[in-house]
Formats: structure tokens, C-alpha cells, sequence
């Protein structure tokens, strides 16, 4: 899997922390990450979908 480097607010970073751990939704940071970034392609999609500019994949 290839890896990426961002930068990442700290007030950010605070908050993706409050949901990643034992008492969170996410084990990791990185998990926490990859779901955000599907979950908006998704959106994106439906978006496009919605406008007609998605191509027939």
C-alpha cells in the first residue's frame, strides 16, 4: 500500500484523535483517514452521478 504524507492542523488532528483508539470508532489514525477519504469519494460521486458526469465504470 503506498503512503502518503499530509499536514494536518492541530485542531484537526485533536479531533480525528477523539474518535480513534479503544474508546473510538477507529483502531488507528490511518484507518480513521482512509474511511474519511472513501466516505467523500462516495459523496463526490453521488454529486457527479447526480449532475450526469459520471462515466459508465
Amino acid at each position: 500500500m503506498p503512503k502518503i504524507s499530509v499536514e494536518v492542523p492541530a485542531e484537526l488532528l485533536d479531533d480525528l484523535d477523539d474518535h480513534v483508539g479503544e474508546d473510538g470508532k477507529y483502531v488507528n489514525r490511518s484507518e480513521a483517514i482512509r474511511a474519511s477519504v472513501r466516505k467523500n469519494l462516495d459523496i463526490l460521486d453521488e454529486i457527479d452521478e447526480r449532475h450526469g458526469r459520471l462515466d459508465g465504470e
